[in-house]
């Protein structure tokens, strides 16, 4: 694994400005930023599945939400502490996945992402049914306990949480493992061919999307202190995840990053002028013509860019 000094300068860059950032935006600008880095968590989640091998999950909303509503039931209902409830979470959604989820991906192609999204809407539906007394049902449930008070806090946390992710990722896809993971979007035949077990690999990515999906669920909803099925199994939650992948660059790690604070601030600065639904429609739009114009992504542009500049240097 070869390690380029300006990629390290890069993540060193990130780091130093996310540090100072609280020195220089308020309060209203941090927010924007924590719920942008939790949607990069999850955009990250979506991408080592769906960005690497190609199988295009319809349903991660359904990861997120075992994670979310496992810590909260814990917390809320049981009085666990958070430090252990979100552990569980974690090992939750990996367990509950793998028994749902994984038959599935011995189909491919749209059959998976339909799969997945069936998987989803059968969630939403049972955790209004089934239980409410824990689930809260079709109001969810509120008073969670939270991890930190002030938009400071929150900011760090969320922070220190994605770039533990971004970068865990990053250094994991530079690795033959990784390698071996983009193969497969490539060309599975090749890489069952070369020798390898495509299933293990499956499996693998199938189980580090689940884990980063339920951390970033169980920390997201314990800083809102509120979980609703409304919200988390919303379409509009479910198209913002795979939107913020594409459009930064699905296939990459610094792409579903780029993507997610991209389509976070330009949602807020569309809310005064499209208080409604009506900004999907918009930022949906704007994501199109990107993509129309280079499918691999923001950060292809930025590569191309920055290669433009060297030659004319």
């Amino acid at each position: 694994m070869r390690l380029r000094w300006h990629h390290l300068a890069l993540w060193a860059a990130l780091v130093l400005g996310m540090l100072l950032l609280p020195y220089l935006v308020g309060n209203g600008t941090l927010r924007t930023m924590i719920f942008a880095n939790y949607l990069a968590i999850f955009a990250i989640s979506w991408d080592v599945l769906s960005g690497r091998t190609g199988y295009v999950s319809f349903g991660h909303p359904f990861l997120i939400g075992i994670g979310a509503y496992t810590t909260a039931i814990l917390t809320k209902r049981f009085d666990v502490p958070v430090e252990i409830s979100i552990p569980l979470a974690v090992v939750a959604t990996m367990v509950g996945g793998l028994i749902v989820l994984l038959p599935a991906l011995r189909i491919k192609g749209s059959y998976f992402a339909l799969v997945t999204l069936a998987f989803m809407e059968l969630m939403y539906q049972l955790v209004q049914v089934i239980r409410p007394d824990l689930t809260g049902g079709t109001r969810g449930m509120s008073g969670l306990p939270t991890l930190t008070r002030g938009a400071v806090n929150g900011f760090y946390l969320s922070t220190a949480l994605m770039l533990a992710i971004a970068i865990s990722m990053w250094l994991l896809m530079r690795t033959r493992l990784g390698i071996a993971l983009a193969a497969i979007g490539m060309n599975e035949e090749s890489v069952r061919g070369s020798g390898l077990s495509v299933t293990r690999l499956k499996t693998f990515a199938f189980i580090t999307s689940a884990f980063i999906a339920g951390l970033g669920g169980a920390f997201y909803i314990h800083y809102l202190g509120s979980i609703a099925p409304r919200a988390l199994f919303d379409i509009n939650f479910l198209f913002t995840i795979i939107v913020a992948a594409l459009i930064g660059g699905a296939g990459t790690v610094v792409g579903p990053l780029i993507g997610a604070f991209f389509l976070t601030f330009l949602l807020e600065f569309l809310r005064p002028y499209l208080p409604g639904a009506e900004r999907y429609f918009v930022y949906g739009g704007m994501a199109l013509l990107i993509y129309m114009y280079q499918p691999k992504g923001i950060i292809a542009l930025f590569e191309a860019g920055l290669g433009r500049l060297g030659r004319s240097r």
